[in-house]
């Protein structure tokens, strides 16, 4: 079976993925959309592939409605059908004559999802009226919006912590919005309390009893929305509602994009446009980008460090055959394998990172024994390789070419921190450095020690590299190590640097931040000279 969306694409309707992350995925601390990040979203979320994107509550709030009628306007969907979110119809009262109701069809949203109270004491607390009552708002409100060509879902907002309660009844508002036309009844963990044994369990016990279609809206408050929603899918449910990165209330909502992997790589169902789901991965960090929130490195499938591989043994295996220690191709979701290079090691890590970072090794276990002993003679000391590609590329070549890159010389540096009368403080860098033949003497202020290096430096070689002028130092990180020497101790510093096309990342190790972090701007330098194509001045 297949339904057309306003556009007349067609889609498979077997199966739905739904997407909530408008609505209940911008419930999470810290995400504020207005109505442009919204509309970005939504057009990212259709591209992927989505079936229904959950647009928000209009009526409620007056971003909400303006979002559905932009979306109207501005937006061709391709491939989703816009939803709009409320509520049954307040007791006592018709359907057709509440106004909260009128504005969902006035939104002109296709499909519209309904929460409603399956839980008997939320019926009687929340909504101040009767059991049956509340029945009859659901069938009311179902009833007239399909008698007006919209398709309908209800939502059973806490079933789960109500069928604890009281079965029956829940089970009887199942039933009260399936016999009314509502095409899909979800279950709802509101609460997010259900580990995946009992969700199977009771989802397929409700197909049996009732025989409505469900689908499941699982939260993460037990760290199992994805293993529910998945647990779900086993019993029957053909419906599954997910959030982007996971996003949402307290801890969040099941996670769109390993739902929908699962579905497609493990389960085997097409739920997706063709090529869709190599998108994945962009797709989820640019989400990310719109609601400023840093990507999770560690998300499965999209997370940069998703098919991180670090231990030498892992290492020695993927040269072999990757499949040995990945339980996917990366590339089908649009990742990559990243070997990491640190004092675990061995040499087939550093061989297959020399073949990553375009370093021909030749095979030479002499060389590639060399590199291995550095490596862990230098992470003794505190460097670190697997976040800093940029140092390590150079130690490489370094060691391969058996001369390290060389743009400049440092002769010597100095940096001054003045604290003034005034509570100011004045910081000032001086550099002596050699280029091509030449010593070169600048100083420059900063709005810190460090920034006033950096600018020294330019000062200094920018005349003789240009290619400097786009260099910007985007990150700075600082670490203090363990001491080894009474109250001493050692300082790490990673700098992330970028010259508009790419971002490189470098480490310096001192025994402060100043001479620390003298060591990664060299590198920095030196890395994006390298990059830039320019041949080495000495």
């Amino acid at each position: 079976m297949t339904t057309e969306n306003a556009e007349g694409s067609r889609l498979d309707d077997s199966f739905h993925v739904f997407d909530t992350t408008l609505r209940d995925g911008a419930q999470r601390e810290g995400i504020n959309l207005t109505v442009a990040d919204k509309l970005t979203i939504a057009r990212h979320l259709d591209e992927f592939g989505v079936g229904f994107i959950e647009g928000g509550w209009p009526g409620a709030n007056p971003r909400d409605t303006e979002f559905f009628a932009r979306a109207r306007q501005e937006i061709a969907f391709k491939n989703a059908q816009l939803v709009a979110f409320g509520a049954t119809r307040r007791a006592g009262g018709s359907a057709a004559e509440d106004p909260q109701v009128k504005a969902l069809l006035d939104s002109g949203a296709p499909v519209i999802t309904l929460v409603a109270k399956s839980h008997d004491r939320h019926v009687e607390l929340a909504l101040r009226t009767t059991l049956d009552e509340n029945l009859e708002m659901v069938r009311d409100t179902v009833s007239h919006l399909t008698s007006q060509g919209r398709r309908v879902f209800v939502d059973c907002e806490h079933f789960f912590d109500g069928y604890k309660a009281n079965p029956d009844y829940a089970k009887a508002v199942v039933r009260a919005a399936h016999e009314a036309g509502a095409d899909v009844v979800i279950l709802c963990d509101t609460n997010g309390g259900m580990l995946p044994a009992q969700i199977q369990a009771v989802v397929a016990t409700v197909i049996a009893d009732t025989g409505a279609r469900l689908g499941i809206h699982a939260q993460d408050d037990t760290g199992c929305a994805v293993a529910n929603t998945l647990a779900a899918v086993d019993a029957g449910a053909t419906h599954v509602q997910c959030t982007a990165n996971g996003y949402g209330e307290r801890v969040g909502n099941a996670n769109l994009f390993p739902v929908v992997a699962a579905l497609e790589l493990k389960y085997g169902k097409k739920v997706l446009p063709d090529g869709a789901l190599a998108e994945m991965t962009r797709i989820s960090h640019a989400i990310a980008e719109v609601v400023n929130l840093t990507p999770s490195t560690h998300q499965p499938y999209v997370g940069v460090s998703a098919f991180a591989h670090k231990a030498g043994l892992h290492a020695s295996a993927i040269k072999v055959d990757p499949d040995l220690y990945q339980h996917i191709d990366p590339e089908l979701v649009g990742n990559t394998m990243r070997m990491l290079v640190s004092d675990m090691a061995g040499r087939a890590s550093i061989e297959l990172k020399g073949k990553e970072l375009g370093v021909d090794l030749g095979g030479d276990r002499e060389l590639v024994g060399r590199v291995v002993e550095r490596v862990k003679e230098r992470e003794l000391k505190g460097y670190t390789y697997e976040a800093a590609d940029a140092s390590f590329e150079l130690l490489l070549r370094e060691e391969a070419e058996g001369r390290a890159r060389r743009y400049f010389r440092t002769e010597s540096w100095r940096a001054i921190v003045e604290d003034r009368p005034d509570g100011t403080h004045a910081n000032e860098a001086t550099v002596k450095l050699w280029a091509k033949g030449e010593r070169i003497v600048a100083t420059a202020e900063g709005n810190g020690p460090v920034n006033a290096l950096d600018r020294a430096i330019r000062t200094g070689l920018e005349r003789i590299y240009p290619q400097l002028a786009k260099f910007e130092l985007i990150d700075y990180k600082v670490r203090i190590l363990e001491g080894r020497h009474g109250t001493e101790s050692t300082t790490r510093v990673l700098v992330t640097t970028s010259d508009g096309n790419g971002e490189w990342s470098t480490v310096g190790v001192g025994e402060n931040v100043i001479a620390a972090s003298w060591q990664a701007l060299e590198d920095a330098f030196t890395y994006g000279l390298l990059r830039a194509g320019i041949d080495p001045a000495e």
